[in-house]
């Protein structure tokens, strides 16, 4: 009996929420991790803007430790920059020259706890619409299987980590080594049907109503922009740094 071509492609799969990675964990594959409001695309807006290093932290405890040492930290919960520190998970709070060179400490509510989750991953890059080419093109060199990580809403299902799990699926569905699993399949559609206007299609969402209330509606659009950098920030022993 011959073996199916099908058998022999790389898996790409879309995991839902942090919560759900050990089930989708597979040893040897590439985990991006998703969050699309805000805090990938926070991360990808700072390395286009020159800093160094990142230290991604679950726990605001650590942060605050971390502050306590000198560290420049951003931290935000519940979409609002806290007190006490130096940015929130806003991109335009990264758009600066000062932060060019350095060091700087973040924890999110949900981005962070998706990075914490898959840091055992053999590699764990940054994804978000930012870098959306630039992540795509070097998935395709991989020559791995691929888990497209959503940060979702506290461990909840969110549209905008999907729509961009979609897009991704949708880009290596073209690529004749790979297969999508169901949900990748699932998240290829969902982004089809809103490639046009995605800001359209999320109106109604949850993280884009709670952005807006919070008067953060430039956020959310620039989040959704394609293409601004080219920059892969990946996690290497605790630190996200430029890939390359």
């Amino acid at each position: 009996m011959s073996e199916n071509p099908q058998d022999k492609k790389l898996l790409v799969e879309v995991c839902i929420s942090p919560q759900l990675y050990p089930v989708y964990q597979r040893a040897n594959s590439i985990v991006v991790v998703i969050d699309i409001f805000r805090a990938t695309s926070a991360i990808c807006t700072a390395f286009q803007y020159g800093v160094e290093k990142m230290i991604p932290v679950a726990s605001l405890e650590k942060a605050a430790e971390y502050k306590s040492k000198g560290f420049l930290v951003g931290a935000e919960r519940n979409g609002m920059a806290l007190p006490g520190y130096d940015f929130g998970n806003s991109p335009y709070g990264y758009m600066t020259d000062s932060i060019r060179g350095k060091t700087i400490v973040i924890s999110t509510t949900n981005g962070t706890q998706a990075i914490e989750a898959a840091h055992k991953a053999q590699e764990v890059v940054i994804g978000s619409f930012l870098n959306f080419s630039a992540i795509c093109a070097w998935l395709k060199t991989q020559n791995k299987e691929v888990i497209l990580l959503c940060s979702g809403w506290k461990n909840r299902f969110n549209m905008e980590d999907m729509l961009f799990a979609g897009a991704v699926a949708d880009q290596l569905s073209d690529a004749p080594d790979y297969k999508l699993g169901d949900a990748a399949l699932a998240a290829k559609y969902l982004f089809q049907s809103a490639q046009k206007n995605p800001y359209r299609m999320l109106h109604g969402s949850s993280h884009k109503e709670r952005l807006s209330k919070l008067g953060l509606k430039a956020d959310i659009k620039y989040c959704l922009s394609l293409d601004k950098t080219g920059i892969i920030p990946v996690l290497k022993d605790g630190f996200l740094v430029k890939m390359g």
